[in-house]
């Protein structure tokens, strides 16, 4: 009886609802109540109202999105017999179709996210076995190297825990490969690494044929073990050393737990926070996700599997015959297949491992095209709203993730739209100015509000739609292909710990111009227009101010395709442990200040630059964090700075064996503190007006930069100059 009557009262809602969002009323009051809700969400926000106050936020702005919608699917479309007009305008109607039914997925998933999880550590007298899986293809020995010497260090019993190198780069096959050249690299890789894993007593693992990619690679790994868990780490994952003890614990507490799945963090700036020199400054892009997203989809037991930075039950692995390879995204398809078996998972939002991101925006953009690629033969292969054995949560939770890579379709349309106006006259969209102001503007500010509720601190206002339309550009045509062909994409490595030594524009730049050009071509006759056509001023004042908008984002994206010189080949951090430097046959005290994986800064008291010469080997001695034992780690100076009191010396290391390694994990990668705190600090919601203020001045900034990075190209002139714009 109860259940009936909460049926009943969802119904009368509901109707309520509908009533509303379908009431006819004039223009005049649709102004009025779309500022009072605009209001009443700003004295929310304003209160920082959390909780149901949150939710009624939400469901005020959702009211107004479900009257928009209304409003645009009765009364703004052109009729059907003028196809020229009701082709491009039917199709922007499904463009926005598609953002709103991507809004009420992601009302669904993150409007009341999970909070943070308490720690779970786990009791060392009841520590289950663990295969430790660094997978690699081509990856640079010396960093396969750290994250070897990293993983060896967790904080572990030695008896449990052995770590694998599953290296698909030295295969039988590729050893003996017609080209000479390539059968030399995969021999002399092998037999690299071989002598690297025994030195520091890693297992290594190849095979003898590259089949199903990164999937049928851990599926090997799986063979050749015996582990109760499985830890998976990519090649530039290095772990912190509490990486187990904070995962493992949860495994005990649910038998038919398969998944414990924590962020992927980064030392190093993407190519547009690195161009646009946000790094510093506002939440990286993957935060949105692992900061919210992930704990979302927690909450209907739906985080996924992100293929890193992970630890699976083999039970569980050994239902589904292992890691799934239908898809180049082995690991999401790998969730799907288990959580539809019944197992469970969970998100630890706490970030134990420290990577390396895309350098170049050329493989960026490959990146996020396997990605985009792989969700996409899953919606295609496991399409998860019909894919037996999830619950509806977990269904719409998988929906969400996949269709999320269609953007590219929609953004295009975006883009394009107030063209079709303005070089052709077609009325694409049938209203008036006032009704573009009464509907359209509100709706555009409460979207961009509701975005600010869902995720506050971890996107700033605008920064998502830059982000898809940089990735437009190249992505559409990936996503296409993939849509008529879902067994053409192939899995590709992505770079890692590239280097850009001088500024330079990306060889993926030219249609950003293009587009750019276009689109100022379009202010240039929104003008006109306005001047030969007053009557018609109003709708396009709207459509210039619409083209004006998508000239804002293409100019930001010139300074995007504006690659900056870095010298930097990794990013320091904070460090601040007391050390000893050798001069001579003297070690003086001192504190190492930052470090990377290429080297140190030690703060030495008094004034012995006199003694000190550029270039000269020295060595740093440190206490290893763990066993507390002191380690001799080889340096040769680069730089020497006389400071008030002390003397300032920049080292780059010179490991000459491999227990070297391990000293550099120690001391870069062993405390995760410091990545929690690293993106703590650059956490915070600039708000609507003012972070849009702030994005609108980057772009201005950006398009300058851009259009100078391409001048220089024109005329030949030395790129270097620009390196410090």
């Amino acid at each position: 009886m109860r259940r009936f009557g909460i049926i009943v009262i969802w119904l009368f809602m509901s109707v309520c609802v509908l009533l509303l969002v379908t009431l006819p009323v004039n223009l005049q009051t649709q102004l009025i109540a779309g500022a009072t809700v605009l209001f009443m969400m700003m004295v929310l926000k304003t209160l920082k109202a959390g909780g149901i106050w949150r939710l009624i936020a939400l469901a005020f702005g959702t009211a107004i999105v479900m009257r928009y919608v209304y409003w645009r699917t009765t009364s703004t479309l052109p009729p059907i017999n003028q196809l020229e007009n009701f082709i491009p305008g039917f199709l922007l109607y499904l463009a926005e179709l598609y953002s709103v039914m991507m809004l009420a997925l992601s009302l669904f998933v993150v409007a009341m996210p999970l909070p943070h999880r308490t720690s779970r550590p786990a009791t060392r007298g009841h520590l289950p076995s663990v295969d430790v899986f660094i997978p690699t293809y081509n990856e640079d020995i010396e960093l396969l190297a750290n994250t070897m010497a990293a993983a060896k260090a967790m904080d572990y019993p030695a008896d449990k825990l052995t770590v694998w190198i599953l290296d698909d780069g030295g295969t039988l096959q590729k050893r003996n490969a017609e080209k000479i050249v390539e059968a030399h690299i995969a021999d002399k890789r092998n037999r690299d690494l071989t002598a690297l894993c025994q030195a520091l007593d890693v297992n290594y693992l190849t095979r003898e044929k590259n089949v199903h990619a990164k999937a049928g690679n851990l599926n090997n790994g799986l063979e050749q073990s015996t582990g109760d868990l499985i830890a998976v780490f990519d090649a530039d994952h290095a772990p912190t050393r509490d990486f187990l003890l904070e995962t493992v614990g949860y495994f005990d507490e649910d038998e038919k737990l398969f998944l414990v799945q924590t962020p992927h963090f980064f030392l190093n700036p993407d190519p547009l926070e690195r161009n646009l020199r946000t790094f510093e400054q506002m939440p990286s892009e993957n935060e949105m996700f692992y900061g919210i997203i992930q704990r979302g989809l927690d909450k209907w037991n739906a985080a996924f599997f992100c293929g890193s930075a992970a630890v699976l039950r083999r039970e569980a692995l050994n239902v589904t015959g292992g890691f799934s390879g239908i898809s180049i995204t082995e690991d999401c398809e790998t969730a799907i297949a288990l959580h539809s078996r019944g197992w469970n998972s969970i998100y630890l939002d706490k970030p134990l491992i420290a990577g390396l991101q895309p350098a170049t925006f050329a493989s960026f953009i490959g990146q996020r095209s396997r990605w985009a690629q792989g969700m996409m033969q899953i919606l295609r292969f496991r399409f998860p709203l019909f894919n037996g054995g999830l619950t509806l949560p977990q269904r719409l939770c998988y929906l969400s993730s996949t269709l999320f890579w269609l953007f590219p379709f929609p953004r295009a349309i975006f883009l394009i739209a107030p063209l079709f106006y303005l070089f052709f006259g077609l009325e694409i969209f049938t209203a008036s100015g006032g009704e573009f102001l009464a509907y359209t503007l509100i709706y555009m500010i409460v979207n961009l509000m509701m975005q600010n509720y869902l995720y506050g601190a971890f996107r700033w206002p605008w920064i998502s739609e830059l982000y898809e339309y940089v990735q437009t550009v190249h992505l559409l045509p990936a996503v296409i292909s993939v849509v008529l062909n879902p067994r053409k994409p192939t899995f590709k490595v992505t770079a890692k710990d590239e280097r850009i030594d001088r500024s330079r524009l990306s060889e993926l730049a030219t249609p950003f111009f293009v587009i750019f050009l276009v689109l100022l071509v379009g202010v240039g006759v929104t003008v006109y227009r306005i001047y030969t056509e007053p009557y018609k001023a109003d709708v396009t004042l709207v459509v210039g101010g619409w083209n004006l908008l998508n000239l804002i984002f293409a100019g930001c994206a010139l300074g995007v395709v504006s690659e900056r010189g870095d010298k930097r080949p990794s990013r320091r951090v904070k460090v601040s442990r007391r050390c000893e430097f050798r001069i001579d046959k003297t070690w003086i005290q001192g504190t190492i200040d930052d470090a990377s994986v290429n080297g140190i800064r030690v703060q030495l008291l008094g004034d012995l630059s006199g003694q000190l010469s550029v270039d000269m080997i020295s060595d740093v001695r440190f206490k290893v964090s763990a066993s507390g034992m002191m380690g001799d780690l080889p340096v040769q100076v680069r730089n020497v700075r006389k400071q008030a009191g002390e003397t300032s010396v920049g080292c780059m290391f010179m490991p000459d064996e491999p227990s070297d390694h391990s000293l550099i994990a120690d001391l870069v990668f062993a405390n995760s503190a410091q990545w929690s705190k690293f993106q703590l600090d650059r956490r915070g919601n600039p708000g609507l007006i003012k972070g849009t203020i702030w994005f609108f001045g980057v772009s201005m900034f950006q398009t300058y930069r851009g259009l100078a990075y391409l001048f220089r190209r024109l005329t030949g002139r030395d790129k270097t100059e620009w390196e410090r714009s």
